[in-house]
């Protein structure tokens, strides 16, 4: 098909409201992109409700890992929020709350963070050494076993802190953060974006890095920020953009996901899609830009004719079902606990 042509197709299947608020060029993996929102949040309530597998018929979502629409239920995220920020057996002061969530976020491996606490006792800024870190971080490599996930990659940070292994320059970026007393910095700031380029202005830290980081800092009683202020889309997200927009119109990667996001009862409605919110709580923009970054992959199966910015064309993750029942736990401040309760 010529590229006229193609452009006079994606006009013509063009969301009335897209010709009316937006000049970008939707493709068919947008409405791929709604499809896997409303399955995969399927799935996780089937999972929730104790269902046996398979929680799904599509398959793609059999074959290979998807994280949950909601970031915030997806496992590192949820060991984050129980069990390293709200802790009745560890302070919960400012700098305490702050170290305690950069440590974990800077290896983003739930395995590190235990291996920590069983070697070490309590995890906190008060008792913090870098020659004991450094002695169980050695200790977890020396056994040949990875101290960080897969998620993301952290720069190796010699270049600033002049270390040959990545995970002493981590501990002197956070040694120079709690220095700085960031986390006074952080309470101080009075949007987002602020707390964004405060953390951005670290070394290692990019731009897509510093936004992850505020969010699981905004899931404690650190910040309280509205996650609907402000959105950085990572490497994953912008091929995934790439792939749902033949042209954005104009229209910047922020500004396109802030756009879907606002529009995705409406998208939902008009393909028929019964999306099941997070017990009343719509997606926010982290939410969507990570779902940009899951289309992407999914389109490697779905859409192979369309192309992203990086050409990846497999999955690497396979998907291995656990059959327990899962549980769930937000913070607070969402006021969503109790309705999980009741459900």
């Amino acid at each position: 098909m010529s590229n006229l042509n193609q452009q006079r197709l994606n006009a013509e299947r063009k969301p009335r409201h897209w010709t009316r608020l937006s000049p970008a060029v939707p493709t068919p993996v947008l409405d791929t992109y709604w499809r896997l929102a409303a399955e995969r949040q399927a799935i996780f309530f089937r999972r929730v409700r104790g269902e046996p597998s398979p929680w799904t018929l599509d398959p793609i979502l059999l074959a290979y890992k998807f994280t949950n629409a909601y970031r915030a239920s997806d496992r590192a995220s949820q060991f984050l929020i129980r069990h390293v920020i709200y802790r009745d057996d560890l302070p919960n002061t400012p700098r305490e709350l702050f170290f305690r969530i950069m440590l974990f976020k800077l290896f983003n491996k739930i395995e590190t963070w235990e291996t920590l606490e069983s070697a070490l006792g309590e995890i906190t800024w008060a008792n913090y050494s870098f020659d004991a870190y450094d002695q169980v971080l050695s200790g977890i490599r020396s056994r040949r076993h990875s101290i960080y996930s897969a998620a993301y990659i952290m720069p190796p940070g010699d270049a600033a802190f002049g270390f040959r292994d990545k995970h002493k320059n981590n501990l002197m970026l956070l040694e120079k953060m709690m220095l700085d007393d960031v986390p006074h910095q952080l309470q101080e700031s009075k949007r987002m974006q602020q707390a964004f380029q405060l953390l951005r202005s670290y070394p290692t830290i990019g731009d897509f890095l510093a936004y992850q980081f505020e969010t699981d800092l905004n899931y404690s009683p650190l910040t309280n920020f509205k996650e609907t202020e402000f959105v950085i889309p990572g490497p994953g997200a912008k091929d995934g953009l790439r792939k749902c927009f033949s042209d954005p119109g104009g229209l910047t990667e922020p500004e396109l996901i802030r756009f879907v996001c606002d529009i995705q009862q409406e998208e939902f409605e008009r393909l028929g899609l019964d999306f099941q919110t997070l017990w009343g709580r719509p997606l926010q923009l982290i939410d969507c830009q990570n779902l940009f970054c899951e289309v992407d992959k999914y389109s490697r199966v779905a859409h192979p004719e369309i192309a992203g910015i990086s050409g990846r064309t497999r999955i690497k993750q396979r998907f291995t079902p656990h059959q327990q029942k899962l549980s769930f736990w937000y913070p607070p401040k969402w006021k969503l606990n109790n309705l999980i309760i009741e459900a």
